[in-house]
């Protein structure tokens, strides 16, 4: 959050992430007292993303400090997708193993959902393997997507109310589009999403209380068509050409507009690191039903 200075319409989400760490560090300084197994948590990288880089560094960093084990998986790009699928599985029966997470996007010559689909369910840690959707769907989630979760706790701490009010999303992916739309149905909300290829983008822009920005490109909101004293909620990533992270929004040229926004970095991001740490320690304990 450095290159981010304190703002009073910032949303930040570094000061939960760091009451979590602490609160699951305890519980693991615990587990090692009593010599119970620690959780271990397989992370799979396929090529060079840039953006996948940042997130499994920050991951990292957060797993050593609390004390989850981890192992990384580093695969060229240019994986058969038939040896990945051989790997996860794998890992799926592997008793040792409690979550895996593959970090997304991945290179296009893999069938994303086929690649998710292999996880078992119950270790799939962010939530994105079918069952875990269709679940959610349902309103009844054993694993909820973590940035979803992340976004929802944001609103909740800075008391925002949802129930009723128009909400847009930016950006259909699997990994927060989706995901976050579920999420905010179930809450009792008016849920729009449109993408590269809505037409009248300004429209649906207008009429929004709450904009979810999560399509990864810098700049892409026409400022002129916000709402006044709407809020958004930036969760994309983008890397500038001075190789700093920036979000989908340019919140200089937005601030005097609008309620609230969410940084890029300081905001979604420490969130959703809390809740994949929050994750993980539920597929732990569903496992070990015997810890408390």
């Amino acid at each position: 959050m450095s290159n981010i200075k304190y703002n009073k319409k910032f949303i930040y989400g570094t000061k939960y992430l760091n009451k979590i760490k602490n609160k699951i560090k305890k519980k693991i300084l615990k587990l090692k007292k009593i010599k119970k197994k620690i959780p271990l948590i397989i992370i799979i990288n396929i090529g060079n993303n840039k953006s996948s880089k940042i997130y499994i560094k920050n991951k990292i960093k957060t797993f050593k400090y609390i004390g989850i084990k981890y192992k990384i998986y580093n695969f060229k790009k240019d994986i058969k997708e038939n040896k990945l699928i051989k790997k996860i599985k794998k890992f799926n029966y592997n008793k040792n193993i409690d979550c895996i997470l593959i970090q997304l996007p991945l290179p296009k010559n893999l069938n994303t959902n086929k690649i998710i689909n292999t996880i078992n369910p119950y270790k799939d840690v962010d939530g994105l393997h079918y069952y875990n959707l269709g679940k959610l769907s349902q309103g009844n989630p054993y694993i909820t997507p973590c940035t979803s979760k992340a976004i929802i706790k944001l609103l909740n701490i800075y008391n925002i109310n949802i129930v009723g009010i128009n909400i847009l999303i930016i950006g259909k992916s699997n990994l927060v589009g989706k995901p976050i739309n579920m999420v905010l149905i179930n809450k009792g909300c008016t849920v729009t999403i449109i993408n590269s290829r809505t037409k009248n983008i300004k429209k649906y822009i207008k009429n929004a209380d709450i904009i979810i920005s999560a399509i990864g490109k810098y700049n892409i909101l026409p400022i002129k068509s916000v709402k006044k004293n709407s809020i958004i909620i930036d969760v994309g990533i983008n890397i500038n050409k001075n190789y700093k992270i920036q979000g989908d929004i340019n919140y200089k040229l937005i601030l005097n507009k609008i309620k609230y926004i969410s940084p890029v970095p300081g905001g979604v991001g420490p969130m959703t690191i809390a809740y994949l740490i929050k994750n993980i320690m539920l597929i732990y304990k569903n496992k070990n039903k015997n810890i408390n």
